[in-house]
């Protein structure tokens, strides 16, 4: 993190294209942020799409807007977000969701600063540094030909890459430390923290990084009446998919026994401990779900 914080401080006083890479919850927009408000453009707007939660036809309006009469409804004409963060940032991410349709539009943006509100036949000029994002492979992407080789170099003038929170568990204690700060202070609460709870912590896997560190600790924080953070004010759902050491079996193979509890345990951590999809996924009504996993967590 101290090498991402170092290269921060290089590129935000340019206006050099960056590219964050890091699965969702790593922090991609923060740093986006980040080198915009240690930037030259810090006076100027910054403006943020997820482009993966917004339809192909909306999200062409919502960049480069709309002339009025474009489209039903279209009775008045709206600025697109380019033309909104004129001098400033524009931070796109998710992009390696984009339709090519698409990526052949913003390509024509970092080429030429060039945009054409929807139904316009207009061309409008815009100066705008542009930071990217994506939890994707974009060189998996490219070799399957569903993402522009030119729009892929043009975007990694400078490349960020964010490690996962497994993969930097070091910096845990930290950041638990300042949620619970940071979450104690707005809800007008003192906690002590229970010495266990971070050990539990950090023999979890985090598939929602820091993000679904925060959101876990925001939730005790606010749900607690002890004055005490424990391990009782953490979710069922992380109790139950925090691993377990295996149970060594009576030969050389597992059980199926064995077998059908550590297959639980992987789908309930890939689906983020969302049980009703882990059910779903399992062919198992959710409740049936709920007391195989209490059972595992009591033996």
């Amino acid at each position: 993190m101290v090498e991402v914080f170092k290269t921060i401080a290089k590129v935000a006083p340019s206006d050099a294209t960056v590219l964050i890479q890091g699965e969702s919850g790593t922090g991609k927009e923060l740093v986006a942020r980040s080198i915009h408000r240690l930037g030259n453009r810090r006076d100027k707007p910054f403006q943020a799409v997820n482009c993966a939660s917004v339809a192909e036809s909306l999200l062409e309006s919502e960049l480069f807007g709309y002339v009025k009469g474009a489209f039903t409804g279209a009775t008045t004409s709206k600025r697109g977000l380019f033309e909104v963060a004129n001098r400033g940032t524009v931070f796109l991410d998710e992009i390696g969701d984009t339709t090519s349709t698409m990526q052949s539009k913003l390509l024509r943006v970092l080429e030429s600063g060039e945009i054409m509100p929807v139904g316009s036949t207009t061309v409008a000029h815009v100066d705008v540094r542009i930071i990217a994002a994506t939890h994707r492979d974009l060189t998996e992407l490219v070799g399957q030909q569903k993402f522009r080789e030119d729009l892929y170099y043009r975007l990694k003038v400078v490349t960020i890459e964010l490690p996962a929170l497994r993969n930097r568990m070091s910096d845990l204690p930290l950041l638990f430390d300042f949620f619970v700060k940071r979450y104690s202070a707005r809800q007008g609460k003192t906690l002590a923290v229970h010495p266990e709870v971070l050990s539990f912590l950090e023999s979890y896997s985090w598939p929602g990084n820091v993000r679904e560190l925060e959101n876990v600790v925001e939730r005790a924080v606010a749900l607690n009446t002890s004055g005490v953070f424990a391990i009782e004010d953490l979710p069922q759902e992380m109790q139950v998919a925090k691993k377990k050491p295996p149970q060594p079996s009576a030969g050389p193979w597992p059980t199926l026994a064995e077998m059908e509890e550590r297959y639980i345990q992987e789908v309930v951590e890939a689906t983020h401990g969302n049980v009703p999809r882990a059910a779903e996924i399992l062919g198992i009504d959710r409740r049936t779900l709920y007391r195989r996993m209490q059972k595992s967590t009591e033996s």
